[in-house]
């Protein structure tokens, strides 16, 4: 097995870190009252990072799935608010509508997207049913060459400013898993109703969406039978840039807590030289390590998505090793730690999504448990899974 990265993945990377760290390091502070950050997205649509999603025949890298999972962690470890929309851009509602939607959409919108003049958004959220897709009661209905969208979404991420909306929906009211599929609609059609309703902890504005008898071409319904397995495992992508955020978020708050260690003196001495404090460093970058091996074997593990429970795997221990590398990296700064001003404070409230979206870890947990239960051949062990 060979871990290390092309030189052309090294470069990359190199230019992203170098434009977080002179750039968006300084202003993260003040996207905390869910201003949008669109300086920070136009500069990375200027070198190429938002278009990693998109085709190379749409004006875009069309890049894999690890190659934005290390973007995206560069981006985490810096500001929480410009990951989130970058994750917007490149994730699994660009992927759907890069393999799904017809020639006619593609040429309208993947290019727009790759320049940043362009906002996607995904809908699946609903009040009744967040995890519990099969439940959900946002209907499409197909009526002769047009299709009539009826439903309400919630905690829909930049549906306030989104030009296209990837839904969730289902079609001609088939209940059950059966009926779910996936229609397009763009922002400001007739009938459709975005309100930014919660501030998060975070720094995002989340939205309420409601359908209310909006009206498409038959086009616009991407996918219609029995669509949710194909979009569930599109949604596996999701699965490996939710943590990746979330690692980015525990090296940035590993980065600062080495530096604070190095220059705050008590008794005489940085604090860096006690014992203590330098096995919590310890600890924080083992479960940091762990965190990525899963995570990048994750990233690599499909053709077009990524393995289910290996996603399933990485996002799980992602998501909670985050939330305590930056809870410790706040002990370590002490009180200062607990304040706006110090960047740790922000990585622990914006990790703390990480657990909650994308499937929360109790749901991936159970895909996990069943996968072991139900699936491994007890003559050859976990070895026998298929999964190396």
């Amino acid at each position: 097995m060979d871990f290390r990265l092309s030189e052309e993945q090294r470069e990359f990377v190199n230019v992203v870190r170098k434009v977080c760290q002179k750039e968006f390091a300084p202003r993260a502070i003040k996207y905390l009252d869910g201003t949008w950050p669109a300086e920070n997205m136009q500069r990375l649509a200027e070198i190429g990072v938002l278009g990693m999603a998109v085709p190379v025949a749409y004006g875009g890298s069309g890049l894999g799935i690890l190659d934005t999972v290390l973007v995206l962690e560069e981006i985490g470890k810096v500001c929480y608010v410009t990951a989130m929309a970058v994750l917007g851009e490149v994730g699994v509602q660009c992927r759907i509508i890069s393999t799904y939607a017809p020639e006619s959409i593609k040429k309208k919108i993947l290019p727009r997207v790759a320049t940043g003049d362009a906002i996607l958004a995904i809908c699946m959220t609903e009040p009744n049913a967040g995890t519990d897709v099969p439940n959900y009661t946002t209907n499409t209905a197909v009526k002769g060459e047009r299709v009539v969208v009826n439903g309400r979404k919630t905690l829909i991420s930049r549906a306030d400013l989104a030009e296209m909306f990837v839904v969730f929906t289902r079609v001609d009211s088939v209940p059950g898993a059966a009926g779910i599929g996936c229609v397009l609609v763009p922002g400001g059609v007739k009938g459709f109703v975005a309100e930014a309703k919660y501030h998060t902890m975070g720094g995002e504005y989340l939205c309420e969406v409601q359908f209310n008898d909006v009206e498409l071409p038959l086009e616009n319904l991407l996918i219609r039978d029995h669509g949710l397995k194909r979009l569930m495992s599109a949604f596996n992508t999701q699965r490996c840039l939710n943590p990746a955020i979330c690692l980015g978020l525990a090296e940035g708050a590993l980065e600062a807590s080495l530096q604070y260690l190095r220059e705050r003196p008590a008794f005489g001495h940085p604090i860096g030289d006690f014992q203590g404090l330098r096995w919590k460093a310890a600890d924080m970058y083992i479960q940091i390590e762990a965190a990525r091996g899963l995570l990048y074997r994750a990233a690599v593990s499909g053709e077009q998505f990524p393995d289910p429970t290996l996603a399933a795997m990485a996002k799980i221990y992602c998501n909670e090793m985050s939330i305590r590398v930056t809870s410790e990296a706040i002990q370590i700064h002490g009180g200062y730690g607990f304040t706006d001003e110090y960047a740790v404070s922000r990585f622990f409230r914006g990790t703390r999504y990480g657990s909650l979206g994308g499937g929360t870890t109790e749901t991936l947990r159970n895909l996990v448990g069943k996968k072991l239960v139900e699936e491994m051949d007890l003559a050859t062990g976990v070895l026998g899974m298929g999964m190396y």
